[in-house]
């Protein structure tokens, strides 16, 4: 355990200072946790050409289009080491600074503003600022959405030199209906030099999921479906025809259907479209053709070349984005059902082996029985795909009817529709963008249920580190467990489950060879993870305390802290909480801190830019909302956090702003050290305080 101990307080210290498909499922035991069923590597194979994309695209999407569409009518929601020479700015001396909240060291996110010590640049309400870090004015400023645009349309930025690459999210969610939906995203690319100017628009048919930058190289993922308007049925016409005419049109559509395309507008205004040819479109062995993943290339000191952005596409879904110097993830969370599942089954009633009771799809925030009383580390029992029992248990042998299957039935049977209920399984796929140009697959696994977010996976010594939780199809049972996968191939190594039965993750935190896991339901176990045999990973350490950590942060030496809720002990979360742990023995984690406000929430506690640690002084930034009853505030809460507590030194407040005859005080977003001040930005403009005595110093409004 020593040695452990050792392993991980150094790769604690080291992150701390430099980041500022488908199976028959198992029954289920009488504990509620069934034998589990390995789920291998996913075989991922390239196309020849356009008639072997088209022939496969076109059988796969027709299997899986349903009556409405590539989905349902209604809908229901479930809670880098290639860069080149950058030009650099030519504003004032930087200063010492902090930058983006990001998973990886090296591997920058996008966020709303960035800085580089001299300059502050931010994108709100469709208008680029700068603004000059020691003169604290707004220098310049660019508007990129049009007037007929929404003011709101999200946004958020990269930065490498004199280059921003804007990021603007138009679409909203990506419903599969009967007409693909058209989107306005696009990404710009902006020159910061001098006056700002627009160098480049890029608008890819499809939806932005997320981005990464390593060096100047931006890696874009965007989702899209097949181009295929579904010719409209009948009013009266029945769920099977309207699939046979959905499916006779699918299998008649081009193979520029399935070919992502992307408008390219220069300076001057010059447009071209590109299609990502065939033979850079691949498959995993299993997949729907319902839905396409293109990653973009674009080096930010290059600027727009004549590949465009050298995209390549994968017939495959996907809505989490983690990336490394090395690789770039994307993982297709099982997130959106549709209320009548389009995957079906017709037979016949009664039917040997049917379960009695109709499957529902799984729910975000499970309401499981009481969790059991936790097993000890060595006989946790391992993670399984979990089912709904039936109401009268059977064996395969034996028939739920009294009807022999041999025999007619005495009334001729009726075909009926039973839903089927998707696997709760996650496809993870890896790119290859060690080299220069456009990423290269790698591989293609599956991991059984669902990820919180992109700290729910983590590379490491030529291994992927995942954490999911399976839920039952009723929503009544559920646990977690972290699966490793061998990086070239994306197959498990090893496993280690039963973590938080009747609960679910609510943070993860993988720094160097121990793996950190918080579930929740009405207490907050807080599970150390031994993951230096990536064969036999298991649990070191548990720490059970009421509320729970929403995320996790890298405190220094042998510290850990996290920012969530405290609860009762019935589980009814009271209000924002920060903690401090001492994981420097995994086997025995402690928390030496907490700093509690009652009825308030924090943007840090499901968005980790909204955080700011500060090593070298200890300084956090919590964005803070209070609402108890005549105690309404919002701002920011400034905190002191050493080795062995954490202090509260104040707190930020932005002015109040009248719209209309209403008058509201600005929640802070985001907050950033420069020099020796605290600067914090929220929708209406950006203040900068002292950072000692967090006396007001500047004002810079939107507008």
């Amino acid at each position: 355990m020593k040695t452990l101990t050792r392993t991980a307080t150094a790769a604690l210290a080291l992150v701390t200072a430099a980041a500022a498909c488908t199976s028959p499922a198992g029954e289920a035991g009488p504990d509620s946790s069934p034998a589990r069923r390995p789920l291998g590597a996913v075989r991922l194979v390239a196309y020849s050409g356009c008639d072997d994309m088209l022939a496969g695209l076109r059988e796969h999407a027709a299997r899986t289009v349903g009556p409405w569409g590539f989905g349902g009518p209604m809908l229901m929601m479930e809670r880098r080491d290639t860069a080149m020479a950058v030009p650099q700015a030519k504003s004032t001396v930087a200063q010492e600074h902090s930058t983006t909240n990001t998973h990886e060291a090296g591997v920058d996110e996008p966020d709303l503003v960035k800085t580089d010590g001299a300059r502050v640049v931010t994108v709100t309400g469709g208008t680029l600022r700068i603004i000059d870090a020691a003169t604290r004015e707004v220098t310049a400023k660019l508007r990129l959405t049009g007037d007929d645009e929404p003011a709101f349309l999200p946004a958020d930025l990269l930065m490498s030199g004199d280059r921003a690459l804007v990021l603007l999210r138009g679409g909203g969610i990506m419903y599969k209906s009967i007409a693909p939906m058209k989107s306005d995203t696009r990404y710009v690319l902006v020159d910061l030099s001098g006056k700002p100017k627009v160098l480049s628009t890029i608008r890819p048919r499809g939806q932005y999921v997320d981005a990464r930058m390593v060096g100047s190289v931006v890696r874009i993922v965007t989702r899209s479906e097949p181009d295929i308007t579904l010719p409209q049925a009948k009013d009266d016409a029945t769920d099977a025809e309207r699939r046979r005419l959905n499916q006779q049109a699918v299998r008649t559509a081009p193979a520029g259907a399935w070919q992502p395309k992307v408008e390219i507008i220069d300076a001057s205004g010059a447009k071209r479209e590109l299609s990502v040819p065939c033979e850079r479109i691949s498959h995993p062995a299993d997949y729907t053709g319902a839905s396409l993943l293109t990653v973009h290339t674009l080096d930010l000191a290059q600027g727009v070349t004549d590949a465009g952005t050298d995209p390549i596409t994968l017939a495959a879904d996907g809505d989490i984005v983690y990336g490394t110097g090395q690789s770039l993830y994307v993982a297709s969370n099982p997130r959106w059902w549709p209320v009548d599942p389009a995957v079906v089954e017709d037979v016949a009633e009664p039917v040997p082996d049917a379960p009695s009771g109709t499957a529902q799809a799984p729910i975000d925030d499970p309401t499981p029985a009481e969790p059991t009383v936790t097993a000890t580390p060595s006989t946790l029992p391992t993670i399984s795909e979990i089912r709904t029992p039936t109401a009268s248990p059977t064996t395969s042998d034996t028939p739920t009817s009294s009807v022999s299957p041999t025999e007619p039935p005495t009334e001729s049977p009726k075909a009926v529709r039973t839903p089927a209920v998707p696997p709760e399984e996650t496809e993870v796929h890896r790119f290859d963008i060690g080299s220069p140009g456009a990423p290269v697959y790698a591989a293609s696994g599956k991991v059984p249920g669902r990820l919180l977010n992109q700290y729910s996976m983590s590379e490491h010594e030529g291994h992927l580190r995942v954490a999911t939780t399976v839920t039952s199809a009723d929503g009544e049972r559920s646990e977690s467990g972290v699966h490793v996968l061998r990086m070239s191939d994306l197959a498990e190594t090893g496993q280690v489950g039963g973590l938080g039965k009747g609960e679910r993750i609510y943070s993860v935190r993988f720094i160097g060879p121990v793996g950190y896991v918080v579930t929740f339901k009405q207490v907050d176990p807080l599970y150390t993870l031994d993951l230096r045999d990536p064969a036999a990973p298991k649990v070191s350490g548990e720490l059970k305390i009421t509320g729970y950590s929403a995320y996790l942060h890298p405190g220094g030496d042998g510290r850990l802290i996290g920012i969530g809720q405290e609860a009762s002990e019935k589980g009814r979360t009271l209000g924002t909480q920060v903690s401090l742990f001492d994981v420097s023995d995994p086997a025995a984690p402690r928390r030496l801190s907490q700093l509690f406000q009652k009825d308030s929430g924090s943007e840090a506690e499901w968005d980790p830019h909204a955080f700011l640690f500060w090593p070298k002084t200890g300084t956090a930034v919590v964005p803070l909302n209070s609402y108890g009853p005549g105690a309404e505030r919002n701002g920011a809460v400034v905190l002191k956090i050493t080795d062995s507590g954490i202090t509260r030194a104040g707190m930020i407040e932005h002015p109040r702003k009248r719209q209309s005859d209403m008058v509201y005080q600005p929640g802070i977003q985001r907050s950033m050290v420069i020099g020796d001040a605290i600067w914090t930005v929220s929708d209406t403009g950006v203040q900068v305080n002292d950072a000692a005595s967090l006396a007001r110093r500047s004002w810079i409004p939107f507008s």
